[in-house]
This record gives structure tokens, sequence and C-alpha cells, in this order.
């Protein structure tokens, strides 16, 4: 499919008659233009004068076309009267999707398998589509629009890909992984998304040590959270707010054995670190062996070295890996010199349900070529950003990892290392908001880690039906996420200053 490709560098999706349009405006871009403040209340609010302009989305919130298309097509094929269908890269995904209807609708779904390449079909009466897509969204294990676009026929970027094509680059993708981080290429595991990434984990945590509780620490991307209190024995969640949450965690050590410790570096999107020394030397000092899961990817592995500490990395390969904005993928690293290595690996290598559908692949392995000179270029432009920010008279509050109190980020960061694309902030007139925000010349819709600039109100995406309880763990319903791109820094705060320019007027 030929596409005419928009250059997002000078020409942003931000306009009001780019709502709905995909970012990158490709069939396979996974984020979507919310170009208005007014735009993300009607997107939430399910207003269809907005979300009937949509033509992407994120793919674990919205049903891609290319993914709805096939979906359509296998629901002729397999749906009785009344039942609808979700579709899955292999069988046992649809199988785990099962299991989640039965238990929280109390439904016995169908799983089968179809096309020449098996994929995994569930399906399920209509009325519990909401479930089932709950399911979808958390676990992450999603047939891609490429796969999508191929399965049903229509061709695509990916359908002349072949199968040792794909491989082939899966074991480029892993070395390249490998080679920055210090790991060997036998322990990186690629999985369809970030999130079905984390959902591995969990499965392999709930599986070596069932009947156990997780933990949470700080406040996390909105799924994980959720992923842990919906599947296994639930989590406790210590938002991190004061000091005295590393008390309450020891009090959770000493009480009761648990299957991880999950933490992001830096925290998506208040930027924070939880000092992860300090939870190391307290499971050595209470003698309590607790895999510690750290997530990098707002830092990068570029910038930061989570082996340090952790006992597993996660990464959504989706952001700042691709850049491009159009794979979807994730990785889970196991640390070579981890107690927890041998049982760790022997579980995800007899579990291989998870890798990359060779057309996503290939795409990924050519857009991560640059990986490491990117995350360079990206690093020096947010925290140039960070500063302008920080000194403007209209903003209260700017949230960025070179501003981490802990020490954790600099003890993990790399000799050559910087700081990732993301940074946070609030306007102290919070009323003037959605007003800068609309005035933005960035494009404007969810993800991060992209070549080009993105920017979104975070808390009212992620958060928008638990606005209270985002902000009782500090998170603030007007704050404003943003990513830096590859744009020349001078331009990014140039465009930065004119939309400010109206809260300070």
């Amino acid at each position: 499919m030929r596409v005419l490709m928009r250059d997002l560098f000078v020409d942003p999706l931000c306009r009001a008659e780019d709502l709905g349009l995909p970012i990158p405006p490709t069939p396979y871009g996974v984020s979507v233009c919310l170009p208005l403040w007014e735009h993300v209340i009607g997107y939430e609010e399910k207003d269809p004068a907005v979300v009937s302009k949509f033509q992407s989305g994120y793919p674990r919130f919205f049903v891609p076309p290319l993914v709805q298309g096939l979906m359509d097509l296998v629901e002729k094929e397999c749906a009785g009267s009344g039942e609808k269908v979700l579709v899955f890269p292999r069988e046992v995904h649809a199988q785990r999707g099962s299991d989640y209807v039965r238990k929280h609708a109390g439904v016995q779904a169908r799983v089968l398998e179809w096309g020449p390449e098996k994929l995994g079909v569930l399906v399920f009466p209509k009325e519990v589509y909401d479930v089932a897509r709950r399911f979808w969204r958390f676990c992450g294990e999603l047939v891609s629009a490429r796969q999508a676009e191929a399965a049903a026929g229509i061709g695509g970027s990916g359908s002349a890909v072949t199968f040792e094509e794909g491989e082939a680059a899966q074991r480029t993708i892993k070395e390249r992984l490998a080679g920055i981080t210090g790991q060997r290429p036998e322990d990186v595991f690629l999985f369809p998304s970030g999130m079905a990434a984390n959902y591995a984990v969990h499965r392999m945590l709930t599986a070596l040590l069932p009947g156990r509780k997780t933990v949470q620490l700080d406040f996390p991307y909105v799924d994980v959270l959720k992923l842990q209190e919906q599947f296994g024995s639930g989590a406790h969640f210590l938002p991190f707010n004061d000091e005295d949450d590393f008390e309450r965690l020891r009090e959770i050590v000493k009480g009761e054995p648990l299957a991880g410790i999950f933490a992001e570096v830096p925290s998506n999107p208040l930027m924070k670190c939880v000092d992860l020394r300090k939870v190391v030397e307290m499971l050595f000092v209470e003698e309590k062996d607790v895999p510690l899961i750290v997530d990098d990817t707002v830092a990068t592995c570029v910038n930061i070295d989570a082996f340090l500490l952790a006992d597993v990395v996660t990464t959504s390969l989706t952001k700042a890996f691709s850049g491009m904005g159009d794979v979807l993928a994730g990785c889970v690293i196991v640390n070579g010199d981890s107690p927890f290595h041998d049982d760790f690996t022997a579980f995800l290598q007899a579990n291989a349900d998870h890798s990359l559908w060779r057309g996503d692949a290939v795409a990924l392995e050519v857009n991560s070529r640059d990986f490491v000179q990117r995350v360079k270029t990206m690093s020096r432009n947010s925290v140039a950003l960070y500063e302008f920010l920080s000194e403007h008279p209209a903003v209260d509050k700017v949230y960025h990892s070179i501003a981490d109190e802990s020490g954790v980020y600099d003890h993990l960061q790399r000799a050559d290392g910087g700081h990732g694309s993301l940074l946070s902030f609030v306007l102290k007139d919070r009323s003037k908001t959605p007003s800068v925000y609309d005035a933005m010349e960035f494009c404007k819709g969810p993800s991060l880690g992209t070549n080009y600039s993105l920017a979104c109100p975070y808390t009212l995406l992620a958060h928008y039906d638990e606005l209270e309880w985002a902000e009782s763990c500090g998170v603030d319903r007007s704050l404003i996420r943003f990513s830096t791109g590859l744009e020349p820094e001078e331009v990014i705060i140039e465009r930065m200053k004119r939309a400010l320019e109206l809260a300070s007027a």
C-alpha cells in the first residue's frame, strides 16, 4: 500500500481538522491525533462527533481499522447469531482470553484456529464484549495491523516478508538489545507489545511463585498496575508520596511472601525514581528473595543500566527503540547474574508463545538501526526544554528525570548516558491549560519516544474515570505530558514559547 507521508517535523498533526488521523499518518500508526482539549474530553465521553473521526488509536485501547477488518471477516465465518470475536496471534492467547471471560463474566467462550497462520480466535456472546476487550487491553497479545492486513488478503508492506526474513530480523533485534544492555541475546525475549511483555513476566512470577501478591512502587503507567490487580493474587500499591512508604514496604516484605516488586525508572508521567538501592538492601537485610522487575521504557537502555539492580527489565519497543510510532512491540530481558535467571529463562523458553509477526520484526529492525543516536538527540532536547519550562513564569511544576532527588537515576545512568525524551508539566493557572494545549504546534496524541515531538493531556487520557484517585497520588488532572523528538532544540522551545504566551496573557 503506497502512502504519502506527511513531514511531522515541519507539519505536525495538531490542527482541528487533523482530529482522528493516525500518528504517523500511515495505516500502521499506533497513535491518533487529538488536537484540542475538547477532543480529549469527547473521546473519553465517547462523543460520536469525536470518535467517528478516528482512523486510528493506540491499539490496546482502539481496534485499528485493518485489525477490525480482519475481525469482521473472521466473525462472518466463525461466529453465530449474537456472537462476536477477537483475533489473537495464536490459539494460546485466545485461550487465556477465554479463561479471563469465564472468570470475570461467568461465560464459557469458544476458542479456535483460523487461517493458514493459525491465528487464535475467541468467540463469545456479544453482551460480554467489554469484558473480552479488557483482556485484550491488559494482556497486549495483539494481532498487529500489518499481520491483519496480510491475513485478510489485502497485501500490505509485510505480506512479502518471508518467515526466514522475520526470524533473521528478530535475531538482529535481540543482538542489538543485548549489545546495548550487556546481556546475552538468548536472554532477550520479544513480544507483540510492551504490555504483553509485562503480562508474560507477571504470568511467570505467579506461576513460579503461586498464591503470592506483587508490589508496585510509585505511580506507574496505568495498565501495569491494573494488570497486577486483575490477574494473579493481587497487588500492593505504594505511590511513594512520602518516605513512609519505605517502612510500609518493609512491613509487607516482612509480613508475607511476594511474587515480585515492580518499578519504573523513571515513572510515567511523574518522572520519579524510587531508590531501588534501598529496596535491594531491605530485601537483603530481611533475608527475602523477591525478584525486582524494572521498566526502563522512559529512560531507555541507552541512558541507564537497570540491570545493576533489576532481575528482569521490561521495555516497550514501540516507543524510542522504534521511534517511528508504526510498530507495536515489547521485550523482556533476564539479568544473566540474577539468582532467578535459570528459572525465569526456563519458563519463558518453555512458554514460547511470544514473538513478533515477521512483517513487524523487519520494520522494527529497520526503525531501530539508529536507536542510540536518536536517543541522545532526544535527551538533549528534553533537558533543554526542561530548563526552559523550569524558568517560565507561567509554569508551576516540571517533572523530569534530571530532577530526581533519590540518586538512583545517577546510580543507574551510564557514563555516556543522558535522559529520556519525556517530561511533564503543569501551569500555575490551571484554567489556561486547555488553550495552551490547543495552541501547541506539535503532534498531539498518546505514546512517547517518537522521532517527532508528541504532547497529550496524560491524566485525562489515562485516568478520566478516576481523576480524584490520580490526584490523591500526586498526578494533577491538568498535567501535560511531552515527549521531545528530533526537531532542532530551538524549534521545540520556540513553539512551546508561543503556546505558553496564552498562559502569560
